[in-house]
């Protein structure tokens, strides 16, 4: 089995099993390296040589792509990232093959374990890169989570403070500002043309080790990993490791066209397996995140399961393809629409649905409220069926959490109110404590109190709160509904 890690917070899958594997001797001549064994390449413009003559060896062009104009032109603007901030810790992680206890790299990983337990310091690195002059900066959710600090450095050495924007679990996207100007910046490729096979390169700081550039090819795109249904990551064997998180991918135009994010590892390390985020995917998040302050996904509200070649035959299909439907939400988007158990969806908004993982990504693309198109195949033939979609309910969303220096000093981790709270409490709008600390604490608020407005502006997104306590002075005054009952708290700010 496989342990899968997120750079710098590892999910541990399994490692008992794991094996060793020592690399034959040929597996170290790589991208352009001789090997003893190689033969030598004659073309038609290589002199023929005269036995017992002496010669001068030539090197010989092999292909091989040379990243060092990419490097030297877009490598400004990739930024490292580091954290300092405390986490709440749950039960002892046991003990792991391969790990001493007092590893720091283990105690690192320890310390992003759970909630409600006794907090714990906590330092970690990453990478990120600069979209616009003026100080945005794009990396990883993960990367940022549960700092109290961050700090950008550029590759001239300067040093900046950082706000965290916002942040989406699902996506694992995070966008940060800095206060600088007149910034390099990356430019942005199409994931929909790369191709399988084809080039890419890796700026980030692996282990620390800022700026390391590392290339590689894109193995495979739209890989659906069993917990991120979300996203259709880009496969590449580019080597990436703690610290390569949140840093760009470039193709050979010097275009990003993903963040790296994950990788399939055994060891804990690179083994030849990692994924990217297509850029278009964090930009979408990015931009919800610095309008709207949280990110809306739509929802069909449909559980599904892949076509086998068996199940393809019984329901008359050329070939397995499409994602089967096995249960409808009751009296959510999918039933209000028709769809039902047994249909196989072969499409959604004119696009291919190849198999079952491809479906949620573009569910979640849409927008809630908008009617979709979904092809089905029903008793032997196609139809079509429109669907207006839900909200998906993304309890995880944060945004402006404790790493933005305006929570900072409220000390509020907040979202908005789902359609289903909403209509629980009877509420238009609201935000949902989620974690306090700090003046938030002090004056009282807890976790589950809705804030409904501040300084008497209501609060119905994340950049509404954000704005009245950037704009306070000294105090802000809450409106908090805790049960039934409304109060008003004063905060005195940090």
């Amino acid at each position: 089995m496989s342990t899968r890690s997120f750079f710098g917070r590892p999910l541990i899958a399994a490692l008992a099993g794991a094996a060793t594997v020592a690399l034959p001797a040929g597996a170290l001549y790589l991208y352009g390296a001789t090997s003893p064994h190689a033969e030598e390449v004659v073309t038609a413009s290589t002199p023929a040589r005269t036995p017992g003559a002496s010669s001068t060896a030539t090197p010989v062009n092999v292909g091989l792509p040379d990243f060092s104009g990419l490097v030297q032109q877009y490598g400004p603007a990739v930024v490292n990232v580091s954290v300092k901030g405390n986490v709440k810790t749950s039960a002892r992680m046991p003990a792991l093959p391969g790990f001493d206890d007092d590893d720091p790299f283990l105690q690192f990983f320890r310390g992003f374990q759970g909630r409600g337990h006794p907090s714990v310091p906590v330092q970690g690195e990453g990478s990120g890169f600069i979209v616009s002059p003026d100080g945005v900066i794009l990396t990883n959710a993960h990367v940022v989570a549960d700092a109290q600090k961050v700090t950008v450095r550029l590759t001239d050495r300067r040093e900046f403070e950082a706000k965290v924007l916002g942040q989406d679990e699902a996506s694992d996207v995070a966008v940060l500002k800095i206060d600088a100007d007149r910034l390099p910046v990356v430019r942005f490729g199409d994931p929909a043309r790369m191709k399988v096979g084809e080039w890419v390169v890796a700026i980030g700081a692996p282990f620390g080790f800022e700026n390391s550039v590392t290339a590689g090819i894109v193995s495979a795109i739209g890989r659906n990993l069993p917990d991120d249904s979300y996203v259709p990551f880009i496969q590449t064997d580019v080597a990436i490791n703690p610290g390569n998180s949140g840093g760009p991918l470039f193709n050979l135009n010097g275009e990003v066209i993903g963040m790296n994010s994950q990788i399939y590892s055994r060891s804990g390390g690179y083994q030849g397996v990692s994924f990217a985020i297509p850029i278009d995917v964090a930009m979408n998040v990015s931009h919800q995140l610095r309008t709207a302050g949280h990110v809306t996904r739509g929802r069909l509200g449909v559980g599904i399961q892949d076509v086998n070649q068996a199940l393809a035959e019984s329901f008359g299909l050329d070939k397995p393809r499409g994602a089967l439907v096995g249960n409808v939400e009751k009296g959510g988007p999918a039933e209000k629409a028709g769809l039902k158990a047994g249909d196989v969806i072969l499409a959604f908004n004119s696009q291919p649905v190849g198999s079952a993982g491809d479906l949620p990504a573009m569910v979640a693309r849409a927008t809630p409220g908008q009617t979709a198109e979904v092809e089905v195949w029903r008793d032997g033939s196609k139809r079509s069926v429109r669907v207006e979609l839900g909200e998906m309910n993304e309890g995880s969303v944060v945004a402006a959490n404790r790493g933005d220096s305006e929570s900072g000093r409220l000390g509020l981790q907040v979202r908005p109110l789902s359609p289903d709270e909403r209509r629980e409490a009877d509420l238009s709008s609201g935000l949902v404590v989620e974690d306090v600390e700090g003046a938030a604490a002090d004056a009282g608020i807890r976790p589950g109190d809705v804030v409904l407005s501040a300084n008497g502006a209501p609060t119905r997104t994340v950049a509404d709160l954000r704005k009245v306590v950037t704009a306070a002075k000294n105090h802000v005054a809450l409106l908090v509904q805790r049960g039934d009952t409304r109060i008003f708290v004063p905060v005195e700010l940090g």
